[in-house]
């Protein structure tokens, strides 16, 4: 694994809930992003995904934990310090339409990270606004018109220009392209594959679509309720996962399932209220597998291949003998 550009250690989220109760968003979340790769996390809408995303980036503010980007702990970061370490982190909405501001142009647009993070001068944010517009193919007469003017497509293109114009280290793409027709998605996520490439980015890439997933990402997480529950290489994951959550995930995509044929076997029940989980292990109220040590004792995430996590008493598939829960 290459040097770690992003990590998270203990990283929890917390809402206001109902009667004045606490939700836990982010569960002690432990995870690391090496630099240059993709990371691909998944899991069923409301599981914290996004949460996640925008923490990592003090978009939201974490309750506990610490966020380390290149040695410095983000969390502990304030004023001016924080406005310079967010031109190195940014982000590709969902929504290519609400994430832009109707009333200015592209080029405006695509210039304010440049102008407000960088300091450049209005004559190099016009060079560099032209040809991020060339790079992500709507050309440099794009920036005289407004968003409204543009297709879905070509504005997630512009909000992909507008997260490139303070040469980031790590973005973030939540849901990029699932608000996009197929032909479409496969243009921009063929657009953010070559920039990742070319440009050494580090990206999280969020998204519920596995087929997406497989596509674009290098590594593979898995959350559930506020937890990362599965971290592996992509084939890896792909080819057999270690999590029965994992595995039922894949079963309901059934183009994506390993192995020979079988019967489809989706995901059942619901996800449980996150501000009255389950004891022991989270996922074991829609597990097929659980046990009373599932009932009665928290899983950690643990290691049980190189390369490879997974926060389950009972993984699928062989597990040392000395790492054996019971």
């Amino acid at each position: 694994m290459s040097e770690v550009l992003m990590s998270a250690r203990g990283l929890r989220v917390d809402y206001a809930g109902r009667a004045g109760g606490r939700v836990r968003a982010l569960r002690d979340v432990d995870l690391d992003i090496a630099e240059g790769e993709t990371l691909g996390l998944v899991g069923e809408s409301g599981c914290g995904k996004s949460t996640l995303g925008r923490a990592l980036l003090r978009v939201v503010e974490p309750s506990a934990g610490r966020i380390d980007f290149l040695g410095t702990d983000l969390t502990r970061l304030r004023g001016r310090r924080l406005r310079r370490t967010r031109a190195e982190l940014q982000m590709v909405f969902q929504d290519p339409f609400g994430s832009l501001n109707p009333r200015r142009t592209v080029a405006d647009i695509v210039a304010e990270p440049l102008l407000r993070s960088r300091g450049a001068s209005r004559a190099e944010a016009e060079r560099t606004v032209a040809e991020l517009l060339d790079l992500v193919g709507l050309g440099a007469e794009a920036g005289g018109r407004k968003p409204h003017e543009f297709s879905g497509g070509q504005r997630q293109r512009i909000g992909i220009a507008r997260a490139l114009s303070s040469s980031p280290r790590f973005v973030v793409a939540d849901e990029a392209v699932s608000a996009l027709d197929v032909s479409i998605q496969a243009q921009v996520l063929n657009l953010l594959s070559d920039l990742v490439r070319d440009r050494g980015l580090t990206m999280l890439f969020i998204s519920h679509d596995l087929g997406v997933v497989r596509h674009i990402a290098d590594r593979v997480a898995v959350m559930y309720l506020g937890e990362i529950i599965e971290t592996a290489p992509r084939d890896d994951f792909f080819s057999g996962p270690a999590h029965p959550y994992s595995s039922a995930l894949l079963a309901s995509v059934p183009e994506l399932r390993p192995g020979p044929p079988v019967e489809r076997q989706p995901l059942e029940g619901e996800l449980p209220d996150p501000a009255d989980p389950p004891e022991g292990c989270l996922f074991r109220t829609r597990c097929p597998f659980a046990t009373d040590l599932c009932r009665t004792r928290h899983p950690e995430l643990r290691e049980i291949s190189p390369g490879r996590r997974v926060r389950c008493h009972l993984p699928l598939g062989p597990v040392p003998v000395s790492e054996d829960p019971q």
